[in-house]
């Protein structure tokens, strides 16, 4: 998994690994991503170079058998720590099968959440290099890996897990009024939302509602808008909707536009990950 050699251009491969799970290799001479933010978990290791984000407000340098483990909607940012470049492997992970980690036999109740967005454990880092081999090389074994992946997920949980602390926003913003914020995203994420409109829907100052958002999902709305649009244009390429379609579908304004906020969540351009998800997926079985 580690390689020795730098990066001599930008490269993200995808491949499926079943169970809504979707295995990113990446190799970034020169790429940075902007302020982003992802639906589901993110679980990987850094595999060469330094790999610098920052995170809940601290800059981290991952470095070789690093850990990165980011929470949904957790946003973050990420570029080359030196100018030789980094390389990475990364899960991205459905909140449904890591919440299926969690139960009674586990010993870890309750709503599953990462204390750390980067950890040093060599142990953790060598489990997860192994078992990604063996999941990209054996994806017909369906049951065998989903077991396996919830071990490691499980052990991970177990290691560097924490029950998150109970929802805080500025001056005890009522719960209620910030998830109606997230659902009146994710339905009208195809128009172009302003903070006035969000602050009506909360019954809060727009001034209020930047604040209290970004504290009880640590990401700002905006950062959030993006991520359920670049998930929505994810979801429509694999459905075989063409990328001119797919920008005006999920309110991007113009094909430039969708280039540029794709590339900046996901490393590559939209067209570049149609080609290298889909070619892989109709290579492999559709699994649950």
């Amino acid at each position: 998994m580690f390689q020795h050699a730098a990066p001599d251009r930008n490269r993200a491969d995808f491949t499926p690994l079943g169970h809504g799970t979707t295995l990113m290799t990446a190799s970034f001479a020169d790429h940075a991503f902007e302020r982003h933010s992802h639906d589901c978990f993110a679980v990987g290791v850094t595999t060469y170079g330094i790999q610098r984000f920052h995170c809940k407000g601290t800059r981290h340098d991952s470095r070789p058998g690093d850990l990165v483990l980011f929470n949904p909607d957790e946003d973050h940012d990420g570029s080359p720590g030196t100018t030789a470049g980094f390389r990475y492997a990364i899960w991205y992970v459905p909140q449904a099968l890591v919440r299926d980690c969690l139960d009674a036999d586990a010993g870890l109740p309750g709503q599953p959440y990462f204390a750390a967005p980067h950890v040093t454990d060599a142990r953790m880092a060598a489990a997860f290099g192994r078992l990604t081999r063996e999941l990209a090389a054996a994806p017909r074994e369906s049951l065998r890996n989903e077991a396996a992946m919830r071990a490691l997920l499980t052990g991970m949980l177990t290691r560097h897990g924490e029950r998150p602390a109970p929802l805080r926003s500025p001056r005890r913003v009522n719960a209620a009024c910030l998830d109606r914020v997230k659902d009146y995203i994710h339905a009208h994420s195809q128009r172009d939302l302003n903070s006035a409109e969000l602050a009506e829907v909360a019954g809060l100052s727009r001034a209020h509602l930047s604040r209290a958002f970004s504290a009880a999902f640590h990401v700002p709305p905006h950062v959030y808008l993006n991520a359920v649009r670049v998930a929505r244009a994810q979801a429509l390429i694999r459905a075989g909707i063409p990328l001119a379609a797919v920008a005006l579908e999920c309110g991007f304004a113009d094909q430039s536009h969708f280039n540029r906020r794709f590339k900046g969540s996901v490393g590559v351009a939209p067209g570049d990950w149609r080609r290298m998800v889909c070619a892989n997926e109709r290579l492999r079985p559709r699994t649950a």
